[in-house]
């Protein structure tokens, strides 16, 4: 029995945004049944640019995809530790998740090493870059800007705010 078709999508989520959210629509959209999301660098946390924990980011998830209406049986979360990009580590990766069809990025390096272990790889459109990037959600939240909120779904802001992130994210900057 072949299963659902799964698409993975693998990032850090720092914080999940609304151009992850654009990505997951897209693919739902092309005919995935399920998107996983490979939350990395989950061993890194409280950092400018890794300021939420790997919980946190799955929490964001889930409550960006409800608060789009996305049935949360689409989606799988798993988390892997950090690590250095090579062709053996697609292999580790691929052990952290159930199996997928399709791995969703724009990253170059990270499209290489998939396509040379025979994975398939889907670029998705840019959505909205300029303004929904997580570097730039992360200065805008560390300088108190509250246009932050309008990158993200109103649950997550929300959650980010319940949790100290923006005080954490002042906190981490001016520390840098």
């Amino acid at each position: 029995m072949r299963g659902p078709r799964r698409a993975m999508i693998f990032g850090r989520f720092q914080p999940f945004h609304k151009g992850h959210l654009s990505i997951v629509k897209w693919a739902l959209e092309r005919g995935y049944d399920e998107i996983v999301f490979l939350v990395g660098m989950a061993s890194e946390n409280y950092t400018p640019r890794n300021p939420f924990t790997a919980g946190e980011r799955i929490e964001m998830i889930r409550l960006s995809l409800q608060d789009e209406g996305i049935p949360l049986g689409k989606a799988i979360t798993a988390t892997i530790r950090t690590l250095e990009t090579s062709i053996g580590s697609v292999y580790y990766v691929l052990s952290y998740v159930p199996r997928v069809d399709t791995i969703l990025t724009r990253n170059p390096v990270i499209a290489k090493i998939f396509l040379d272990a025979g994975i398939n790889v889907e670029t998705p459109p840019l959505f909205n870059r300029d303004e929904w990037r997580g570097e730039r959600i992360r200065k805008l939240i560390a300088k108190g800007d509250p246009s932050w909120k309008e990158a993200v779904t109103p649950s997550t802001a929300e959650f980010i705010e319940e949790i100290g992130g923006v005080e954490r994210l002042k906190w981490l900057i001016a520390r840098d």
